[in-house]
């Protein structure tokens, strides 16, 4: 992972468990970009790249998302589960546009959330890989939270 990355010191996971739950987990990531006066939130197909700890997603070059992104590189995310117990990660990072990296990286995000590119949505993205950006975000916080225990029941 990124040596300039900070976890926090309240988090219920370390650097190894955030990792692990990052690359098993198939919850779309939220990321929150600032868009004038308020953040706006956008859930996104993900993938983390344990190489170097960057989280990848793709989104089309003229959306809102690569917009906001263009005009500032920074977000806060969240992957966190929605239904009981409730864990999850969220953090903080710098994101950079990657026109091009998306012809590498789209075919595996479709197979990783559909289980192949010959599904109706992954043909249709495939159809438009050439109007896709990468998106990829170097995480400088990050922090985990886990409920389970505190959820058990009570025997």
């Amino acid at each position: 992972m990124n040596t300039e990355l900070k976890i926090s010191g309240k988090s219920d996971w370390s650097q190894t468990q955030i990792a692990e739950f990052l690359t098993q987990s198939l919850i779309p990531i939220r990321l929150s970009i600032q868009d004038g006066d308020f953040p706006s939130i956008c859930s996104v197909w993900y993938a983390f790249d344990e190489a170097d700890g960057s989280i990848i997603c793709v989104t089309h070059k003229r959306s809102q998302l690569a917009k906001l992104v263009a005009k500032s590189p920074r977000c806060g995310f969240e992957v966190a589960s929605n239904q009981p117990p409730y864990r999850g990660v969220r953090g903080k990072a710098l994101i950079e546009l990657r026109p091009g990296a998306a012809i590498e990286s789209l075919p595996s995000l479709i197979e990783r959330y559909l289980g192949n590119t010959n599904a109706p949505l992954g043909k249709w993205l495939m159809s438009r890989i050439d109007d896709e950006v990468e998106l990829r975000l170097s995480p400088v916080w990050l922090s985990a939270w886990d409920y389970g225990r505190r959820m058990e029941p009570v025997t």
